[in-house]
């Protein structure tokens, strides 16, 4: 019997996962992914919840143990690079790690490498589907048909574009940018993430174990005028003008960000679909339901992307039922995420002085319990 064909567009954490499991079960997974290969950005990670027993199948832990942050603590700090107050991120390790995301989407990649074909430097420009297949058109490969599309390119998705429609639609903007990048080890040679707030900005550095630390910038704006999530240059001044006059260490960060090679930066936004699938067509990860910087997104990637290789398994002859399956069961975890952005964007990033004075104090009312539950032990 001839396997099922599945092109997966997107090479990040969902889009090899996905091709993993579906290779377990007797698909044969193609990924097409835009970027020439891994990128190097990204801020570090949580592999938790439903999403480590599912990391422990797939024989992962050692080398997510291995790229571990190892990170201890957020350290809040003040303009001098005093600390103010300390939050203890001491987490059980049986059960969860830590890990730089462009590390975690690199052992996943090498996990199904021999598994699945990969096809980098080329997208998908058009999607045909009868009740049989998908032929997909591709701006750089020869044409292709196959059994089944799942678009698992993130919140700017083309598969959701040519599928469903123009992004304003489904795309709604949270009042946030996000910035990342690598930096040198130098900057924050603690394990503690260094996080330095100001009205409406934060800027922190987070340790990572063995290669320098990553920076990071979230701030508050309305949506940038123009803004092209492709424009490297338009990113830099952004944040550049987001941050002008930031004290601590903020004029060195963002001599980096002039200097960076490889910047991650975009709105800080939610989709919301009224449904995951369009026939052979299907939607999994930031792409269908993207919850953006608070909701554990890539354990939810995770998640989704086992669910939806063992809902297409169960309904290998009628697979625009396994895609219905898959999403009748993991929107009972998508959702409680999507609902709760408001209240941890509104802790992380206060709009005012008053606000991060109380993000601040209230940091060493935690700390203080944690000590006292300590002492009680």
């Amino acid at each position: 019997m001839t396997a099922k064909t599945v092109l997966i567009s997107g090479a990040g954490v969902a889009g090899p996962t996905l091709a993993y499991w579906l290779a377990r079960n007797g698909f044969a997974p193609t990924i097409v992914e835009r970027a020439a290969g891994q990128r190097s950005s990204g801020n570090p990670v949580d592999v938790r919840g439903p999403a480590f027993p599912i990391a422990e199948k797939m024989g992962l832990l050692p080398r997510l143990r291995t790229a571990a942050t190892a990170t201890t603590g957020l350290a809040f700090i003040d303009a001098q690079g005093r600390r103010k107050s300390r939050v203890d991120l001491s987490v059980n390790r049986a059960t969860e790690v830590e890990v730089p995301r462009a590390d975690l989407a690199a052992i996943i990649t090498d996990a199904v490498t021999g598994s699945a074909e990969f096809i980098y430097s080329d997208s998908i420009s058009a999607l045909t589907q009868d009740g049989s297949g998908v032929d997909v058109t591709f701006e750089r490969n020869a044409p292709r048909r196959f059994d089944l599309v799942i678009g698992t390119d993130g919140q700017h998705s083309m598969v959701r574009r040519l599928a469903w429609g123009p992004e304003t639609d489904f795309v709604r903007h949270r009042g946030l940018y996000v910035a990342t990048l690598p930096v040198e080890r130098e900057l924050n040679p603690t394990t503690d993430v260094l996080l330095y707030g100001m009205p409406g900005r934060l800027a922190s550095v987070h340790p990572v174990r063995g290669h320098g630390g990553i920076a990071a910038f979230i701030w508050r704006s309305k949506p940038v005028p123009g803004y092209d999530y492709r424009d490297t240059a338009q990113h830099k001044r952004t944040v550049e003008q987001a941050y002008a006059g930031g004290s601590w260490i903020v004029p060195e960060l963002i001599e980096r960000v002039r200097d960076a090679g490889d910047l991650y930066f975009d709105a800080v936004s939610q989709v919301r679909l009224d449904t995951w699938s369009q026939g052979r067509i299907g939607l999994l990860g930031d792409a269908a339901s993207s919850v953006s910087l608070f909701g554990d997104g890539s354990s939810l990637a995770i998640a989704g992307s086992y669910t939806l290789a063992c809902r297409l398994a169960e309904h290998r002859n009628d697979l625009g039922q396994g895609l219905k399956a898959y999403e009748h069961e993991h929107r009972k975890l998508i959702a409680p995420k999507q609902n709760g952005f408001a209240t941890a964007a509104t802790l992380m990033v206060p709009a005012t002085r008053f606000g991060v004075a109380l993000r601040d104090n209230g940091a060493r009312l935690v700390t203080g319990w944690q000590r006292l539950k300590a002492g009680a032990r």
